[in-house]
């Protein structure tokens, strides 16, 4: 694992398979190995976190995730994501793509910058949930759907791989669409602590196994609770992981170490 990256960093935990690092993502990214990476899982922070209230378990809770989900203007969240973007795109191989998953707060920034930095979108991906929390403010619709945009480089060369006769097999012999339909994240999958976004890990699963091969190096910026390398252990690919919270790097790795 250590020829992907430069030997400026150094994982708080590696393994033959997987790497994890504690920092920030615009220094860390940097380091990683250009055109080393298959594929990128992104999460990145919604910049939701206005005051307002939610629905967890029955009771009112603030909807404010930390101050890593908070931005000061529109010009802010749209630099910040062009600028990760881009360095996303410089590991990433010819044929890599990259997944990007985000809500109505932060997600029309997301497709933009994806084309700014060099991209084409290859789905938008609608992930419908059939739980989610009802709306207490009871002034719109609820909000039950989140996207996840896949894109791959803007280059002629580029042929992005996609496993179509797995998803179709997985879809009971006919062609999958692009709109997912599925449980938030349960109670079996936080077990050693929980994290305000956590991705369920048959969606993860599903990405992995739609755009990788068994050996494919996958990559996420803002790891949380490292679904993405959970997932990613179970279909045997490698894995690099990203958080500047110690609380999700302690959670991910012993995530990590159950599932090995």
């Amino acid at each position: 694992m250590h020829k992907y990256i430069n030997r400026d960093i150094t994982p708080v935990f590696s393994t033959d398979t997987q790497m994890l690092f504690l920092g920030d993502t615009f220094t860390i990214l940097k380091d990683i190995k250009p055109l080393s990476v298959d594929m990128v899982f992104a999460d990145p922070p919604y910049f939701l976190s206005n005051d307002g209230i939610t629905c967890h378990a029955g009771a009112m809770v603030s909807v404010n995730k930390g101050d890593w989900d908070k931005v000061s203007s529109v010009e802010e969240k749209h630099d910040f994501n062009r600028r990760w973007i881009r360095l996303c795109r410089d590991i990433m191989t010819t044929d890599g793509t990259i997944w990007i998953s985000g809500t109505l707060h932060n997600i029309y920034s997301i497709g933009m910058a994806l084309e700014q930095e060099g991209f084409k979108i290859i789905n938008n991906i609608t992930w419908q949930k059939t739980n989610p929390p009802p709306n207490l403010a009871c002034r719109c619709f609820t909000h039950s759907t989140e996207t996840i945009l896949w894109a791959q480089k803007a280059e002629k060369k580029a042929k992005h791989l996609f496993n179509y006769g797995l998803m179709k097999e997985q879809n009971g012999g006919k062609q999958m669409k692009d709109v997912w339909t599925g449980a938030l994240t349960p109670k079996s999958e936080k077990k050693h602590g929980k994290h305000p976004t956590q991705k369920p890990l048959y969606i993860l699963k599903r990405i992995i196994e739609a755009s990788t091969s068994p050996g494919a190096l996958v990559l996420d910026p803002f790891c949380g609770s490292s679904s993405t390398g959970v997932a990613a252990k179970m279909l045997n690919r490698k894995y690099i992981g990203i958080d500047n919270e110690k609380e999700y790097i302690d959670l991910s790795i012993k995530r990590l170490q159950e599932e090995s």
